[in-house]
């Protein structure tokens, strides 16, 4: 069976060398502070694997297509860098990797536009992964406007991190009010939006008839949910939307069992995804069918 992550993150090898001094020169702090913290057991949370790491992992677990996230950075220049590198990694391995682009507004509407048309045209299909609630701009931001009606233009999807309320407290963790995802999905009827994390449990929004027209171009992928949620959340997210909506996302290179395990990977999560209960229809679609037609691949 296909297998197409749609939530993947990569960082050029200097990131990988010194990720806490990579992130202070940058000013980067809550990227820092998300990924190269630890846990209680004095586990990294992540590690910081190169492109050729990346891809031995993929023909590890049978994972046919990568497609790389930018992150929700707090410095325009930022994005602008791993935009870049993403466009090589594509370059080089078009088969197996696709990227979404980085922006930040504050860099201004021209500048926004021009590196969406940018990214796009070095073969970026998509934006994201954003976070107007980390990167400190408004909903209705003129320059945040612009880039979703330029990503409407162009058909490339967005995907932005969503946070849900009930689950656990960590560092640098910030508050998404779902609210907020329904006016986007509203008020930029021409985009079609992945929410990242289940939608931080926005699924449960669409039993309401009126709710489910507004998230009609609403996607859902299931990034890092081993660690907020037991196996059952897959039939529950299925009961509650069509498996067309529900789209598979790990957040390779975070360690999703670290009590079994120090390294990222995918298969014990699709090995989950396997004991979940779901028909062959449901499996072909949430792992590989709905991120092919999103990519328009």
């Amino acid at each position: 069976m296909r297998i197409i992550d749609v939530h993947v993150h990569l960082y050029p090898p200097e990131v990988g060398r010194d990720p806490v001094a990579w992130a202070a020169a940058r000013g980067e702090t809550h990227w820092a502070a998300l990924c190269t913290r630890r846990r209680s057991d004095g586990q990294p949370v992540q590690t910081f694997p190169d492109v050729d790491r990346l891809l031995h992992d993929m023909d590890a677990a049978g994972v046919e297509q990568a497609v790389l996230l930018g992150w929700y950075w707090e410095k325009p220049e930022t994005c602008a860098w791993q935009n870049r590198f993403y466009a090589e990694c594509v370059r080089a391995h078009p088969d197996r990797l696709a990227a979404f682009a980085a922006i930040h507004p504050s860099a201004g509407e021209a500048a926004v536009r021009a590196e969406i048309r940018r990214s796009h045209d070095e073969g970026l299909r998509g934006l994201g992964e954003l976070s107007p609630h980390s990167q400190g701009y408004a909903l209705d931001d003129a320059a945040f406007a612009a880039a979703l009606a330029l990503a409407g233009e162009l058909r490339m999807p967005v995907n932005l991190h969503v946070t849900d309320p009930n689950t656990r407290r960590y560092p640098g963790r910030l508050e998404t009010p779902l609210e907020d995802f329904v006016r986007l999905a509203k008020t930029h009827p021409q985009v079609t939006w992945i929410l990242a994390h289940w939608g931080g449990g926005l699924p449960s929004w669409e039993t309401n008839p009126i709710m489910r027209q507004d998230l009609a171009r609403v996607f859902y992928d299931t990034a890092a949910s081993p660690l907020s949620y037991d196996d059952r959340i897959w039939r529950t997210m299925l009961d509650l939307v069509p498996p067309e909506k529900i789209i598979f996302g790990s957040d390779y290179p975070l360690i999703l069992y670290p009590k079994i395990g120090r390294e990222p990977g995918w298969c014990g999560f699709l090995e989950e995804i396997n004991g979940a209960g779901l028909t062959p229809e449901e499996k072909g679609l949430v792992l590989a069918g709905n991120a092919a037609r999103v990519l328009g691949r």
